[in-house]
Formats: C-alpha cells, sequence, structure tokens
C-alpha cells in the first residue's frame, strides 16, 4: 500500500522543490510520512519539519551520504539528529569539498566559452550546488536537449567537465550516522550492478560495521527484484525501507510516493524503523 516515500530530495540538495513544498506535494499525494534525505545535509529537515506540523504529515530527519566500497555506495540515515556535532564537522567538510569541485567546473566551462559563472549559480541555487544544477543551466544555455543528455554529454563521470570529488569510506559514513543517533540504511542495492556474491560481501561489510536497514522497495524494482531484496533484508536481520528518491524536475520522470507508478511503500516500513530508534520500554 503507498503510504509514505522514504527518499526525497529538496532544494537543500539536488531536489527542486523546498522543503516546505516537498511537504505540501506528499501532503496532496495522500501520503502519512515522507523522510527528508537530502544528499551530505540535514540542513532542509526543519522547513520541512515545520510544514509537516502545519499539515499533518510526519517528517522524517534524514540524510543520503555518498560512499565507496568497490565503488560508489550511498548510505542513508534515517532519525539523525541534525544539530549533532559529529554529523556537522565531516558535513561541513563535505560541502567545502564539493564547493572546490563544483567551482572548478565552472571555470573548465567558462574556458570552452560556456557562459557559468559559479557565484552566479550559488545565488541562484544556494549553498549546496550539484551536477544537476549544471545540467539545467546547460539546458537553459542551449547545450543539451535534457537533463540525461546534459549529464551523457557533459557532466557524467568520464566526460569533459566531470570532476571527481573526495568520498568518505562506507564505514566512516555508518560511523557518522550512528554518532548522530541515526539508523544507517544501505540506499537502492541493484544501483551498484554488483553480482550476487558482491552484493552479499557489500551487506556483510556494513553491517560488521553497524548497518541496519536495507532500501528494498526503490523506483523501478519490480516484484522480482522486491521480493529478492526483501528475503535478503530477512536473511541478514535488516529492516526494510523504500522510496521513490524523488528529485522534482531534476528526474522528472520520478512522482513523489510511486516512483515511475509502481512503488508502494507501507506504514509498517516506518513504525519498524521508529522501533529501532525508540524501542519500547524494556525492550
Amino acid at each position: 500500500m503507498r503510504e509514505i516515500d522514504l527518499h526525497v530530495h529538496t532544494t537543500a540538495s539536488d531536489g527542486t522543490l523546498s522543503p516546505a513544498q516537498a511537504v505540501k506535494l506528499a501532503a496532496d499525494t495522500g501520503l502519512r510520512a515522507i523522510a527528508i534525505t537530502d544528499h551530505d545535509t540535514a540542513h532542509g529537515y526543519e522547513e520541512a519539519a515545520a510544514a509537516g506540523a502545519g499539515l499533518g504529515l510526519e517528517i522524517v530527519p534524514g540524510i543520503e551520504i555518498s560512499t565507496k566500497f568497490t565503488g560508489a555506495v550511498h548510505i542513508l540515515g534515517y532519525y539523525i539528529d541534525p544539530a549533532a556535532p559529529a554529523l556537522r564537522t565531516v558535513l561541513d567538510w563535505i560541502v567545502e569539498d564539493r564547493d572546490k569541485r563544483n567551482r572548478k567546473m565552472a571555470e573548465l566551462m567558462a574556458a570552452d566559452g560556456i557562459p557559468v559563472s559559479y557565484d552566479s549559480m550559488l545565488e541562484r541555487f544556494g549553498d549546496v550546488i550539484g551536477r544537476p544544477h549544471f545540467a539545467r543551466l546547460l539546458i537553459e544555455l542551449g547545450y543539451a536537449r535534457d537533463m540525461q543528455d546534459a549529464f551523457d554529454r557533459y557532466v557524467e563521470k568520464g566526460r569533459k567537465y566531470y570532476l571527481p570529488r573526495e568520498i568518505l569510506p562506507i564505514d566512516r559514513a555508518i560511523e557518522i550516522i550512528l554518532s548522530a543517533g541515526g539508523i544507517p540504511v544501505l540506499a537502492h542495492p541493484f544501483q551498484y550492478r554488483l553480482e550476487e556474491s558482491e552484493l552479499r560481501r557489500l551487506i556483510e561489510y556494513c553491517i560488521e560495521r553497524g548497518l541496519r536497514g536495507m532500501e528494498c522497495r526503490y523506483t523501478g524494482y519490480d516484484g522480482e527484484r522486491v521480493s529478492y531484496l526483501e528475503g535478503l533484508a530477512g536473511e541478514y536481520g535488516l529492516i526494510k525501507t523504500g522510496g521513490s528518491d524523488f528529485h522534482g524536475a531534476n528526474k522528472p520522470h520520478i512522482a513523489l510516493g510511486s516512483g515511475t507508478g509502481e512503488l508502494e511503500v507501507p506504514y509498517e516500513f516506518l513504525q519498524a524503523l521508529r522501533a529501532v530508534k525508540n524501542p519500547p520500554c524494556g525492550g
């Protein structure tokens, strides 16, 4: 049953709806709860929580941290304390590193005659800039047809204007989430294109470092894939979560709460998360 969405991005990172707008859309869609899981920041939570209180929508404080294992892996953190000192220190470092990378990307484009100013981007989009913001500018300037075209030709890995960032090791990301009182969850496992043995190795590696859950329901995952992941979660004793990975106009094919139409995440998933964060007395 479609009741919640535990993977939502806003303008605090690379979404196109403000936290309040995302909450309003969730309420209009009939959802009972959403988690704000912006990339490497928790800045959007307070605005979302205030909007949720006014609309009777439950808002879960969350985050999505980019990490590395054999390749890129994302770890979601739920029920984090956005003000936790350990979280703030690391997130400030991540933002600073990303800012340096982005400024260099803008300089490369400008050197080739593409009229991109990073300072203007900061004024327009705010402090957190990502590759989707560059892609949007390339579309507006007539250099790309759409987001996919902009990524494929300009800012995807291996393209001229792509520059890498310093990425946290996966064990450090899990440690940060735990230190902030959060619940670490492996995001969208099939997106890493791992063979089953490698996926199991990743899961086991993460569990040894404190992983508590796995995103089993995700945009584009059919019934067979969902069943497989939920079976793995049961085998390893992991909490099941699910979400759309909503980004607004930056991923226009993904709708809040339903993904591309097939996503259904039951409220019971959130109850299981809450039980871990706030176990019953004597539990």
